[in-house]
C-alpha cells in the first residue's frame, strides 16, 4: 500500500515550496489523498509513484517552459504524470488518441519544426518543459474527480514560487483553467506569458486567441516565440520535434 508524504517530490522542489508542508493545506491535501488511496490505487490515474512525474523529469534549475494542463488523462492506459503526454506506442489513429495532442503537433507543423512521431512528450521534460497539471490525480473514468483533493494549494505555491524565484520563464496558458493561474505569475518579473484557447477539439479555434486559426491554416504561434525568447536570453531553443528512426508521425488529417 502507497503512503503518500511530502518524500515522494523531489528534493529541490520540496526547497521551492518551503514552510508549504507546515501548512493545514498540506495536511488536509496529504490526508485526502491517503484516504483516496487506502480505497484502492488500482482506480487512481496515474499510478501513485507517477503523481509528481513532471517534477522528476524537470528540475527546478532545469525549467524554461511551464505547459499548464487541468488533471490527468482518466482512460485507461494514458496518463503518465505529464501535462498532455500519452505512452508512445498509444496509436495517432485511434480514437484514444487525445485530440489536444493532435492539435499539438498541427500547430508545430504550421510552425515549420514538423509533426510530433508520437504523443509521448517526454523529450520536452527532459529539456526544461514543465509539463503540469493543477490536479496531479483522477479517478479513472472520471474527469475532474479529485481536483476537490486539496491539490490546488500545492500546485498554486508551487506556480507562485518558482514564477518569483526563477527569471525568464516562458508560460504557455492554455484554456480558461491554466489562465486562471494568471494572478500568480502576473507580478514576477521578465516572464513571458502566452495564452491561446485550449488546444483541445473543443475549444481549440475558440476565444479572441484561438489556438488555431479557424480554417487550421495558421497556429498560435506559441512554440516560435518560446524559442525566439529563449534563445534572446542566452538559453537554448526547445527541440520540440523529435523523429526516431522507425516512427510513425501524427496523421493531421
Amino acid at each position: 500500500m502507497h503512503s503518500f508524504s511530502e518524500k515522494d517530490i523531489p528534493p529541490d522542489w520540496r526547497e521551492l515550496l518551503s514552510d508549504y508542508f507546515h501548512s493545514s493545506a498540506w495536511s488536509v491535501l496529504k490526508n485526502n489523498l491517503q484516504a483516496t488511496l487506502d480505497q484502492g490505487k488500482e482506480r487512481i490515474r496515474p499510478a501513485p509513484e507517477d503523481f509528481f512525474k513532471a517534477l522528476q523529469l524537470t528540475p527546478v534549475n532545469s525549467v524554461q517552459v511551464v505547459i499548464l494542463g487541468q488533471d490527468p488523462y482518466h482512460s485507461p492506459g494514458l496518463a503518465q504524470g505529464l501535462a498532455f503526454s500519452i505512452p508512445a506506442d498509444i496509436p495517432s489513429n485511434s480514437r484514444a488518441f487525445p485530440s489536444s495532442l493532435r492539435n499539438i503537433s498541427k500547430a508545430l507543423s504550421l510552425e515549420g519544426f514538423g509533426t510530433l512521431p508520437n504523443g509521448d512528450l517526454h523529450h520536452w521534460a527532459q529539456q526544461g518543459v514543465l509539463l503540469l497539471n493543477t490536479a496531479l490525480s483522477v479517478k479513472l473514468g472520471e474527469a475532474g474527480s479529485h481536483a476537490n483533493l486539496g491539490w490546488k494549494s500545492l500546485i498554486d505555491q508551487l506556480i507562485c514560487a518558482l514564477a518569483l524565484q526563477k527569471p525568464n520563464i516562458v508560460w504557455m496558458l492554455w484554456g480558461g483553467h491554466a489562465q486562471s493561474k494568471l494572478p500568480l505569475i502576473a507580478n514576477a518579473s521578465d516572464q513571458l506569458i502566452l495564452q491561446s484557447s485550449h488546444p483541445s477539439g473543443l475549444g481549440v479555434y475558440k476565444t479572441d486567441k484561438p489556438f488555431l486559426e479557424p480554417g487550421g491554416q495558421k497556429s498560435c504561434g506559441h512554440f516560435s516565440k518560446t524559442n525566439a525568447w529563449l534563445e534572446a536570453h542566452g538559453k537554448p531553443a526547445i527541440h520540440w520535434v523529435e523523429n526516431p528512426k522507425g516512427s510513425h508521425q501524427i496523421n493531421l488529417i
